[in-house]
């Protein structure tokens, strides 16, 4: 069948842009190129899909582009595009993050609803949660976020239920639990603590490294998003996690083990928007979704290891 994916060329993106195409989809990808990192990791991200014959890439904004040829006969719609970064966001740089993660996806809503409606799945992000809500965190928890990064990913969340809602546009949004894997953007902390493993630079551990996080691997990522779009409930929310809350610290230690290096760490003071710990309630996701975590985070950062050592 046709999709679309927005956001193909990024680490989450192009990974779930060659699974469709290694199942014999043909696939429309979108990217914009924002500069928060790098263009030319964005293109090494596309070089496979850009040599597979089902695949059309698209480069422009979803608020400029025309967007009706590009969605005509898609039945699934993927929905990655967006400004990432929690502690970017404050201040001035809001205005980016309004215009490329709430104008952008009601552009696409608009657009999808007018092309017959396919399914949308949204990427949003366990950012949306905040402090506030008791873990595991579940989807019916109030959501508080506390960064605008995180106000804007639940802002497209309302979007998207509004569409689904009002217009039909059977639409299903997914918050991903901080995803890693080869690929992951160089913001990221373990891109960050693996390059300074492998070049023996000094890493910068904001907070007391007490704080916890659930840790998804990009391969569980993609395989939830695309049954989102074949069984995802439309007007709902998923948690996809990777079903191990770990200690920062420890993952550090774990680092140190998967490398064979010694880390030299540098504590700083937390930073504001980010939040103390996540650790995701997953029942929903398996129910309807059958989504299971399949891989350890030891084997995955043992995957991300190799990809830094050798191709980053």
């Amino acid at each position: 069948m046709k999709t679309v994916v927005t956001g193909a060329a990024g680490f989450i993106g192009s990974h779930l842009t060659e699974s469709l195409l290694a199942d014999g989809h043909e696939v429309v990808g979108i990217d914009a190129f924002l500069p928060y990192y790098p263009r030319e990791t964005k293109e090494r991200n596309l070089e496979r899909a850009r040599a597979h014959a089902a695949f059309r890439f698209v480069e422009g904004r979803l608020q400029e582009l025309d967007l009706a040829p590009l969605l005509e006969g898609a039945a699934q719609v993927f929905h990655l595009a967006a400004q990432a970064g929690v502690r970017a966001s404050w201040g001035r740089e809001f205005d980016i993050y309004g215009d490329n993660n709430v104008l952008a996806t009601q552009r696409l809503l608009e657009a999808a609803t007018a092309s017959g409606t396919p399914r949308l799945v949204y990427a949003s992000s366990s950012s949306v949660y905040g402090d506030g809500a008791s873990l595991p965190l579940r989807e019916d928890a109030r959501c508080q976020p506390v960064s605008p990064y995180g106000v804007t990913k639940l802002a497209a969340e309302h979007l998207c239920l509004l569409y689904e809602r009002n217009h039909g546009l059977p639409a299903v949004c997914l918050r991903y639990f901080t995803v890693y894997g080869p690929r992951q953007r160089p913001d990221m902390a373990f891109h960050r603590f693996l390059r300074a493993a492998r070049d023996g630079g000094q890493i910068e551990l904001y907070g007391d490294g007490s704080q916890t996080r659930d840790f998804t691997y990009v391969s569980d990522i993609v395989r939830a998003t695309r049954a989102a779009g074949d069984s995802g409930r439309p007007g709902c929310v998923y948690n996809v996690g990777g079903g191990q809350r770990a200690v920062l610290k420890d993952v550090l230690r774990q680092i140190e083990v998967v490398s064979g290096r010694r880390l030299h760490i540098q504590q700083r003071p937390a930073q504001k928007g980010d939040m103390r710990d996540t650790f995701a309630d997953t029942t929903a996701a398996g129910r309807d979704l059958g989504f299971r975590s399949s891989l350890s985070l030891e084997e995955g950062l043992a995957l991300e290891w190799e990809w830094v050592r050798t191709s980053c």
